[in-house]
């Protein structure tokens, strides 16, 4: 049974409830206590629980956790045909990027309590970052390291916005170990679910779902690359989703999918594996998600005729899955949503598309449907 507050407490509490960065010298003027005062009090709050640290996070507002990737996007545009082994005229974009933190924000925008868990530097990079990501996400829990660099992720596009070779610095990530983790214990158990991408290392991952597991908890898995999937722990019983691609799949079960059958299977074999939900994304080809439950479905993709980016359609995707599946949908209603928040973000300069919010997808999702 939950401790019986003071009524100094209960007034600090509320106060927090009205403005979560309200600081303690205000709180301090408006109670007429000293700031030591305050200061123990929310320290007896914050042990108690009631209070989650700064911004005071009230136990009532369950976040989503969003741990893994957060760096910037440096997008080259190739204004001509791609001359390899010269030099080639290019425009050059930047974004705040990372599978984690597009995927937080996109979940931001779409009015959903999130929290960001990562690890980056003390330099520009961050600062970018945290100007651009702070409005949709709680960075509190992001852990600055000044002797490291804030990742990067750089990509070079052809004239159609085609990948041609993409450059990546995530070394920093792998400080988000088990132990960085549990410094948000509290705020991790009592979250409404919580979404790692694979840019972790291995033993987090492990960690992460043996604590999903134990605190019964939702968990999401995401993939950033073919060549991370020897980052998905041994046991994956009991991993709510995966979301992963065609590319993925086929590196983790070293075998080819050409056909509907192979594809099918694949997201067979995954669910014997234990998880509960999966799905395999493919390109122009759609989409399949299957549970035990509902079935296997294959949901067709929503085909751009013009594509402005693809940086971050992935993740629009997997964002759109975990929003619609939290919300209660089914399984081909998650996939359709999934498909038009990446066809979005294709048509979109941005990584996370800026007219996205909850209203808007549920207007796209009429539009198609």
């Amino acid at each position: 049974m939950p401790e019986k507050l003071s009524e100094k407490e209960q007034l600090i509490l509320d106060l927090i409830k009205k403005n979560p960065y309200v600081s303690q010298q205000e709180l301090a003027e408006v109670l007429g206590l000293s700031r030591p005062s305050i200061a123990n009090i929310i320290s007896g709050l914050i042990k108690k629980g009631d209070i989650l640290g700064r911004a005071y996070i009230l136990n009532e507002s369950q976040h989503v956790i969003c741990i893994g990737g957060a760096n910037i996007d440096r997008k080259f545009h190739i204004k001509d045909k791609v001359q390899l082994g010269t030099s080639n005229p290019v425009y050059a974009t930047q974004n705040a990027g990372g599978v984690a933190r597009n995927i937080s924000e996109n979940l931001g925008r779409l009015g959903m309590e999130v929290s960001l868990i990562s690890a980056s530097g003390l330099d520009n990079d961050w600062s970018f970052i945290d100007e651009s990501s702070s409005l949709y996400v709680n960075l509190e829990t992001v852990t600055q390291f000044p002797e490291k660099s804030t990742g990067s992720y750089t990509a070079v596009l052809d004239s159609k916005g085609e990948l041609v070779i993409a450059l990546a610095d995530m070394e920093v990530y792998e400080a988000i170990t088990p132990d960085l983790i549990l410094k948000h214990e509290i705020l991790l158990s009592r979250s409404k679910c919580i979404i790692v991408d694979l840019n972790c290392p291995k033993e987090t991952i492990q960690f992460l779902c043996q604590f999903s597991k134990t605190h019964d908890l939702p968990i999401f898995l995401i993939p950033v690359s073919a060549p991370k999937m020897n980052r998905l722990p041994d046991e994956l019983e009991g991993v709510t989703w995966l979301i992963t691609n065609r590319d993925e799949s086929e590196a983790y079960f070293n075998t080819e999918i050409r056909n509907v059958e192979d594809w099918e299977n694949a997201i067979k074999k995954w669910l014997s594996l234990g998880i509960s939900n999966v799905v395999i994304t493919n390109g122009k080809e759609g989409s399949m998600i299957g549970n035990k439950e509902e079935g296997i479905f294959h949901v067709p993709s929503i085909v751009a005729n013009e594509i402005v980016d693809v940086t971050g359609a992935g993740d629009a995707f997997s964002s759109a899955v975990i929003y619609s599946w939290l919300e209660g949908k089914t399984l081909i209603e998650i996939a359709k949503s999934g498909s038009i928040n990446a066809y979005k973000t294709l048509q979109s300069p941005y990584t996370v598309r800026q007219d996205l919010s909850a209203v808007q997808l549920q207007k796209d999702m009429e539009e198609v449907s």
